[in-house]
């Protein structure tokens, strides 16, 4: 009997995790140990469902600017997560984990030793999720006919927790030299939102889990910044129903919220507005195609899919493709898709790799347990074959 696949998508913010199989889907769980105010319990991962008082909790998480550094803590969510969110047995299963683009080899090292000496898991693939987004079927995503291959050429913009990646295809592979980070991301956008409401109203910089809740349910990307700037200016019915909102905290205070609705998102697209100096997304974009060889820039602007947490945010794919059209030249077509939920996308994608592999594939494609212990790290450097 072939061994389960447990597919592990390891956000930094939420981990999208569960078993392979034919029409499955995941389960979101927090990636960090969170201990309330009030109660003073300490939560490990889905366990933060459980938190009455979502007020001055204090986090302590794995990753740090990106980078999944802190074990200590990860090796506990991972315990509890194998032990009771989902139990299985690590030793008769096969991992498949995603790793942020452009991970450290010190850090590649560390995912081997966990995942293979302290868990024991019988097999392991790593890979970053951008390249897991390609394996779905992208021809049903962009409206076309249903296609069971790997789309030839196409560019991923994954906008999530901490970074946002831009990484180009071709025939399965990215194109390293075409790769693109913005250092903007959830967890930034969530900063800046408890500075500005901290500065306007209440003092929020405690409330990392309330503004964001707030970030999720009130902002948006503008498509005409100025004008949305000037309807915040005037008052009346106009007003309340645009561009402003307010929020109902849980002690029912209210929250206004003004243009902050709409310059926070704007950061994504010009990180300079917070001193930053770095392109924002349509012009990373641009960067990147234009690195590629120009026999593929029409493909690749023809195959745009935005995945990853900040591309829910209302208002985002229209901007992107109203902004690119401004640059990009006439004559090549901008196509831009973004799944149903773009948070889950890499693990579907994972899940559509086990389903469509045969189990020969698959032991090729994997690291075993037994080739990890006599050959240790450099066996995964050779099979793991990104462009980090």
């Amino acid at each position: 009997m072939a061994p389960s696949t447990i597919i592990l998508d390891n956000g930094a913010h939420s981990m999208k995790v569960g078993i392979a199989s034919q029409g499955a889907t995941p389960r979101l769980v927090p990636n960090a140990i969170v201990r309330g105010k009030s109660d003073k319990r300490h939560y490990v991962g889905d366990q933060i469902d459980s938190c009455t008082d979502f007020s001055s909790l204090y986090y302590r998480l794995p990753f740090e600017k990106g980078l999944l550094v802190n074990w200590g803590i990860e090796r506990t969510i991972w315990d509890s997560l194998f032990k009771n969110a989902m139990p299985i047995e690590p030793k008769d299963s096969r991992l498949l984990i995603t790793e942020p683009c452009f991970n450290l080899p010190a850090i590649q090292d560390n995912y081997d030793q966990i995942v293979f000496e302290e868990f024991e898991f019988g097999a392991c693939f790593r890979t970053i999720g951008p390249e897991l987004c390609l394996l779905n079927d992208l021809g049903r995503l962009f409206g076309d006919n249903p296609s069971a291959s790997v789309a030839d050429c196409a560019l991923v913009v994954d906008s999530g927790y901490s970074f946002t990646h831009i990484v180009p295809f071709l025939k399965g592979k990215a194109i390293s030299e075409g790769v693109r980070r913005i250092n903007v991301g959830g967890k930034l956008l969530t900063n800046q939102l408890k500075e500005v409401v901290s500065f306007r109203s209440y003092d929020m910089m405690e409330e990392s889990y309330i503004i964001n809740d707030v970030k999720e349910k009130c902002c948006f990307v503008s498509k005409d910044v100025y004008q949305d700037l000037n309807i915040c200016s005037t008052t009346g019915h106009i007003r309340s129903r645009t561009a402003t909102a307010d929020k109902t905290l849980a002690d029912q205070q209210i929250l206004a919220m003004n243009n902050e609705r709409f310059m926070i998102p704007e950061i994504l697209m010009h990180p300079s507005d917070i001193g930053l100096e770095q392109a924002g997304i349509p012009e990373a974009i641009l960067q990147s195609v234009n690195a590629c060889d120009p026999a593929i820039h029409g493909l690749l602007y023809a195959n745009i899919i935005l995945v990853g947490g900040n591309a829910n945010i209302p208002g985002y794919v229209e901007r992107i493709e109203q902004d690119l059209r401004q640059f990009v030249p006439i004559d090549y077509e901008i196509r831009i898709a973004k799944p149903e939920n773009p948070t889950t996308f890499a693990w579907e994608g994972g899940n559509r790799l086990i389903s469509i592999s045969t189990e020969k594939e698959l032991q090729k494609t994997f690291v075993q347990r037994k080739e990890y212990l006599e050959y240790g790290s450099d066996i995964c450097r050779r099979k793991f074959g990104t462009f980090n």
